[in-house]
């Protein structure tokens, strides 16, 4: 598997290619998820075949914006099949980063260890000191698409998203869950505020 010659070109594609009104869904945000699944894969004691596997469904598991948002996943999951048979994937591989990559979408319905990793570091930040910092972005990206008008909307959604998520796997939820509740609770008191 020859991942770090594809981590290359594809986050090179990316730079190149990705809309720029995507604040959120950058090139930023597919190498904090890489960085988050090796945190957590390392810490679930994960093999280093499943690792790569890993790090491969992080970088593709966004590039389906390429073509825009609506089922972004499905395509993603196109777009990781065209290359992957060319730098070393075996069909099992492929179809195991296909899974990791669906269990991103939301809500989350990741059906093993490995598509809970992906999807747990997709959504890592929610539990991290930087979640207002990179709400920001996803705030300005949704309002670019009409999703939510005004910053009562995002904290409204926000909360209701908040409160039904929750994180897989034991590390993400002994490292991320309290943190996760500030946040939560942080935005509560801005709803009250308003």
């Amino acid at each position: 598997m020859e991942y770090e010659k594809l981590n290359k070109i594809i986050l090179e594609r990316l730079k190149e290619n990705l809309p720029e009104h995507l604040s959120y869904h950058s090139v930023m945000h597919v190498k904090d998820v890489i960085d988050s699944v090796e945190k957590i894969a390392k810490s679930e004691k994960v093999n280093e075949e499943d690792l790569l596997l890993l790090k491969t469904a992080a970088l593709f598991h966004d590039t389906g914006f390429l073509y825009g948002s609506k089922d972004h996943e499905e395509k993603s999951c196109e777009i990781a099949e065209e290359y992957l048979s060319d730098y070393g994937y075996s069909e099992s591989q492929i179809k195991k980063i296909k899974g990791m990559i669906m269990a991103t979408k939301i809500p989350q319905t990741p059906h093993n260890n490995l598509e809970q990793i992906l999807a747990d570091a997709d959504l890592d930040y929610l539990g991290r000191d930087d979640f207002f910092v990179i709400g920001d972005k996803l705030f300005e990206e949704l309002s670019m698409f009409g999703i939510v008008n005004s910053e009562r909307d995002w904290n409204l959604l926000q909360e209701k998203f908040l409160e039904s998520h929750h994180y897989f796997t034991t590390t993400a939820i002994s490292s991320r869950n309290q943190k996760k509740q500030d946040n939560l609770n942080i935005i509560k008191t801005k709803l009250k505020n308003y």
